[in-house]
């Protein structure tokens, strides 16, 4: 059967009523990043933050990767399902945004659990894979620039272990990847992507409507 859903915001409105709430530090940092302005739409959802939970639970994920941290809303989020003695290693770029997200990763009392590298993300993934041994996350989330997903994803595909889960964000990108005669950059790396990432047989892959759109990549 096929779905004639439209995800128009009273039907957002219904899922978020049917959402177990938000925690009140979640929206704290959730406000204080849309007082940024624009650049707020990097934050993901609440929504997609509990399927991120979820997600990590049913792993029994120990061990997270995060490749674009912004104002760290999914790291608190992975970070307060993680069991005792679990790690994120968190990469970005800024340590101004990442600032604001130490705050309330401190206040939550997750900080601990949360190693973030500032620098290039690709290099830095490169080292982690040269290791001996390799890091073997159970979870990673992309969710950085658009230009070098087919990078970023290969690198993460090697650094989780058989049986872990790749999150790949924003592949619907609000739509735009419809439209053929879209050729911002952004839209059209994503689209290339998408088309690239379908004929992955290192995992088992499948798109899913949630936030901004996710692919979700089980490594075989």
């Amino acid at each position: 059967m096929g779905s004639n859903l439209t995800f128009d915001e009273s039907l957002l409105n219904y899922i978020t009523e049917h959402t177990p709430p938000e925690p009140e530090l979640y929206k704290r940092l959730r406000e204080e990043t849309e007082a940024l302005g624009p650049i707020s739409e990097m934050q993901i959802s609440w929504i997609q933050a509990r399927f991120m939970q979820l997600m990590a639970k049913m792993l029994g994920a120990a061990s997270y990767l995060e490749i674009g941290v912004f104002t760290g809303y999914s790291t608190l989020a992975v970070a307060e399902v993680l069991p005792a003695g679990g790690k994120i290693t968190a990469l970005d770029i800024s340590e101004d945004w990442t600032g604001i997200g130490q705050r309330y990763w401190r206040e939550a009392g997750v900080e601990d659990k949360i190693d973030l590298i500032l620098g290039d993300a690709c290099k830095t993934m490169e080292g982690l894979c040269a290791k001996t041994p390799a890091p073997a996350f159970d979870l990673a989330f992309i969710d950085a620039d658009k230009m070098d997903l087919p990078r970023y994803f290969d690198y993460a595909l090697k650094l989780v272990r058989p049986g872990g889960l790749v999150i790949v964000d924003n592949v619907l990108w609000s739509g735009a990847v419809l439209d053929l005669k879209n050729e911002e950059e952004n839209t059209v790396a994503i689209r290339a992507f998408n088309d690239q990432v379908v004929a992955e047989d290192r995992a088992f892959l499948s798109m899913i409507p949630v936030g901004d759109g996710l692919t979700l990549a089980f490594k075989k």
